[in-house]
């Protein structure tokens, strides 16, 4: 399994030089099995899934979008990204919470706030509630996890003989055995980390991790590898080069990470 990073920016997109070597778009990620480079699940769609149509070589998407929670920057892609939206294309969208899943899209996404509804968009949509279970072929668990409002999930995928946990918005500092279950051994951690330690006032406010809450989430729950994301839109990279030269791994858009490999 590989992970394409499409977008690893939080809260808004970053646009402007100083922004180019990790990248401005916000969060979304495409599941690459070890067999094919044609993605068929995607985690979040924020502006990232903008670049989605890079990885499908001019071919419809057809697979399934996982979302962690319905923020702005984890759903706004959607009308943007054409593999998703044309007549040939098929889309089974998991979102979380209780409900009418498509009722839930439509109060962001309909007139006045938008030109369209979710039923504007073209192809075999199918609005769901959470995914739990197999998704395209992979084992998909997700569960609530502490952040700030609204319902937020983590997500476990497993498959191709490896594990990924992905909570691009986490709280870890309320302690959760949800989340940690979701974590619990993952060959790799995508987490949080949009805060630095100096601003762990405004973390806790938000909703979000600092590194170090991060780096200590990973090492209870044993994960092998952390990976940060969800890097704050005023981080620019000169910012985020210092942080990477204290020794953490961070996400970078359009990477393309191999999990299991050191």
């Amino acid at each position: 399994m590989r992970l394409a990073l499409l977008g690893v920016r939080g809260s808004t997109p970053a646009p402007g030089p100083e922004f180019v070597r990790y990248g401005g778009h916000t969060s979304c990620v495409a599941v690459l099995p070890d067999d094919s480079d044609v993605p068929r699940l995607v985690l979040d769609a924020g502006t990232g899934l903008r670049g989605l149509g890079r990885l499908l070589g001019g071919e419809p998407f057809r697979g399934s979008i996982v979302l962690t929670h319905l923020h702005w920057d984890h759903l706004q892609g959607l009308p943007f990204c054409p593999p998703v939206d044309r007549p040939d294309s098929r889309v089974d969208l998991h979102l979380p919470g209780d409900g009418d899943p498509r009722g839930l899209l439509a109060r962001m996404m309909s007139p006045p706030h938008f030109p369209i509804d979710p039923g504007g968009l073209r192809g075999d949509w199918r609005f769901r509630t959470s995914a739990d279970g197999v998704v395209e072929g992979y084992t998909v668990r997700v569960a609530e996890i502490a952040h700030k409002g609204g319902v937020t999930h983590g997500i476990r995928v497993e498959g191709d003989g490896v594990c990924v946990a992905y909570l691009p918005d986490h709280c870890p500092q309320i302690e959760s055995a949800a989340a940690e279950k979701l974590a619990s051994g993952a060959d790799l951690l995508l987490h949080d980390g949009q805060f630095l330690s100096a601003e762990q006032e405004t973390a806790d406010a938000y909703g979000h991790a600092t590194i170090g809450d991060a780096v200590a989430f990973a090492r209870r729950c044993g994960a092998r590898r952390l990976v940060l994301t969800h890097h704050a839109p005023g981080r620019t990279d000169d910012a985020l080069d210092v942080v990477a030269a204290t020794g953490a791994e961070l996400a970078r858009q359009g990477d393309v990470l191999s999990v299991g490999a050191p």
